[in-house]
């Protein structure tokens, strides 16, 4: 998998070198400060087929080309429409990946959703809300294969910088950057 960089984020990425390789993260202000030089996102989209590995912070900064990388991968695939991705969304799945302790990419089930896609899935089941924060680019859904709905679920509460659904059935995590809320079994 290719990881994209600029030349300044090859630089930044080198001299992070010298860094502490898993920063703690605490609450919603803060939750990545001090984090090192560099964040990263590991994902794979279960809808696309596709995989990104990415640095999209270097050095306080974060990196306009990646987080476009981003925006793309997380687009409605149903509808083909690509939208900003909301930088705090990003951080806490990044932050939250760092926390489970695996190298394993995260599974993207859902990211950005049009309207017209929202609409359709919640004709089709009552758990999707009318203002889903996936419309504002503000949610993923997420799972990994090697750790519990409630270990992911745990590791992004912990970071006390957003929503947490635990879907235990469905076997997948919501996170979000909107209000600090739980909910789920």
């Amino acid at each position: 998998m290719p990881i994209s960089l600029t030349r300044r984020g090859l630089l930044g990425a080198f001299a992070a070198t010298a860094v502490a390789a898993a920063p703690t993260y605490s609450k919603a202000a803060g939750f990545l400060r001090g984090g090192g030089d560099i964040r990263s996102i590991k994902m794979h989209n279960a809808r696309t087929g596709e995989s990104m590995e990415t640095i999209y912070w270097v050095e306080g900064d974060y990196v306009r080309d990646a987080l476009a990388e981003i925006s793309f991968f997380f687009r409605d695939w149903r509808r083909n429409e690509v939208k900003p991705i909301d930088n705090r969304a990003v951080d806490i799945i990044s932050a939250t990946h760092r926390l489970v302790d695996t190298r394993e990419p995260f599974l993207l089930l859902s990211g950005y959703r049009s309207p017209a896609t929202n609409a359709m899935l919640r004709s089709r089941s009552s758990g999707v809300a009318r203002n889903s924060l996936h419309l504002k680019c503000q949610a993923a859904d997420i799972r990994l294969s090697s750790r519990s709905v409630n270990q992911v679920s745990r590791a992004a509460a912990s970071i006390s910088a957003g929503g947490v659904g635990k879907y235990s059935r469905s076997n997948f995590t919501h996170v979000d950057c909107g209000s600090v809320r739980n909910w789920g079994a």
